[in-house]
């Protein structure tokens, strides 16, 4: 049986490359989606997603409004020189195309129908699921199989100061929530983010034949965000997919090894904003909720399922 994904995502080219992995994934069964801030706001978030499930004809996925702004309450500033102005690259979804949003709760009626059947995956910001958490209660919300979390750097250079990563950094304080909440979280940090390179040469595989509806575009937002990696990184040879890792992660979680640790992050303004910390001393001090953390992949496997499942058939839609 496919395994039911609840995704919270912010799109974002690599989240839409993401959203477009889990509907062609006969192995994902995704039956909702929360839009919130972060790579654009959330209601061209939520236009984004509404676009993406329209190519691919499933109206069955429900929508939920997530958060717009992070707990503080702070200012967000976007990137369209990595996302693009609407968040897909060069393409702007149609206007005509409307996302109907239910409201917040519904994540619950999702968990109470779905239980331990379900896991729920958060590849944006973690404010909506830190949300979730104080609003439904921890019993209510670990009553989900897991959690697979994007976000963090252990032991590893940070991607928006030297040691914060740009998930936990745009909200420490729901970020922590999280890292506090979670029973069963697998956390899929930098360390092995940062290794899900794809090079142009594979998205050429995917456009060999053409099976689906989302191939052009697939190309066009990986190209955009190509070059915009290649100024952030240069002699880089594709773009990692941080979001679109942490789905393949849900089926193949052997790909990866792990280790079992308490996470904190770092809550000021200063050099800690952000930074996630674990204790690595060979007699640990730890109190308090426990994530497994991935620290490293099977690159190999990883790319060669990426490039089957993203050149797979429309079948797998139906």
């Amino acid at each position: 049986m496919p395994q039911k994904v609840l995704l919270y995502c912010d799109p974002g080219i690599d989240d839409s490359l993401a959203i477009i992995y889990a509907l062609l994934n006969p192995e994902i069964d995704l039956v909702g989606i929360v839009t919130s801030y972060g790579n654009v706001d959330q209601e061209q978030a939520t236009q984004n997603v509404a676009y993406l499930l329209d190519l691919a004809n499933k109206q069955d996925v429900i929508l939920i409004g997530g958060a717009k702004t992070p707990l503080s309450g702070e200012f967000t500033p976007y990137y369209p020189e990595i996302h693009g102005e609407e968040g897909l690259g060069p393409i702007k979804p149609p206007a005509t195309i409307k996302g109907e949003l239910l409201n917040f709760d519904a994540i619950f009626n999702v968990i109470e129908e779905y239980g331990e059947e379900l896991v729920i995956v958060d590849i944006g910001r973690s404010t909506s699921l830190a949300i979730s958490f104080n609003l439904g209660g921890e019993k209510t919300m670990n009553t989900v199989k897991g959690f697979y979390l994007m976000g963090g750097a252990i032991l590893t250079p940070g991607n928006v100061t030297a040691g914060a990563e740009a998930n936990f950094y745009g909200d420490p304080i729901a970020a922590g929530i999280v890292m506090d909440k979670a029973e069963r979280g697998v956390l899929y940090p930098l360390n092995v983010t940062n290794e899900a390179i794809i090079t142009p040469e594979m998205i050429d595989q995917i456009m060999v034949e053409e099976n689906n509806p989302f191939q052009a575009l697939i190309k066009e937002i990986f190209d955009y965000y190509f070059e915009a990696y290649q100024k952030l990184v240069p002699g880089i040879e594709g773009s990692p997919l941080h979001d679109v890792l942490t789905l393949y992660a849900v089926t193949t979680p052997q790909a990866f090894k792990y280790v079992e640790k308490v996470v904190s992050v770092g809550l000021n303004d200063g050099h800690l904003r952000g930074v996630s910390m674990a204790d690595f001393r060979p007699k640990p001090d730890e109190e308090g909720n426990k994530l497994t953390i991935a620290l490293e992949m099977d690159y190999p496997s990883f790319t060669e399922d990426f490039v089957k499942i993203m050149s797979s058939s429309i079948s797998n839609l139906t």
